[in-house]
């Protein structure tokens, strides 16, 4: 990659922490397809990149600025990080032993149906 390619995943890293900040969730709606079908970046290589950005900084500042509102439910947040830790490692053995294509498709599916749920509740 050059340093255009890096400097355009940082901006991709700052919009997917504020998305993540602003609605609680996880970077790879906007950081998986930028890698996917701007940088070419195959699926499983866009999957584990946005893991390692995920690991431990991201969340930090965002935490910090909720908790000090009073929104963070410490307990659940704790059971949550446990079920990723665990669901992480399984869901990417997973990915790994599925082709390229139907990863893809798999991926795309489940943003649909997510947002039709979104669409369809008030």
């Amino acid at each position: 990659m050059n340093v255009w390619q890096y400097l355009f995943v940082a901006a991709v890293g700052v919009a997917a922490g504020m998305l993540s900040g602003l609605f609680g969730i996880g970077g790879g709606t906007l950081i998986i397809p930028a890698l996917v079908f701007i940088l070419g970046f195959t699926q499983h290589n866009a999957q584990g990149t946005s893991l390692v950005a995920l690991l431990l900084p991201v969340g930090i500042l965002g935490v910090l600025r909720y908790w000090k509102a009073g929104d963070v439910n410490w307990i659940a947040g704790l059971i949550l990080a446990g079920g990723l830790l665990v669901g992480a490692y399984f869901g990417a053995g997973w990915a790994e032993k599925l082709n390229e294509v139907w990863l893809k498709r798999a991926f795309g599916i489940f943003f649909i149906l997510l947002g039709i749920r979104y669409i369809l509740t008030r």
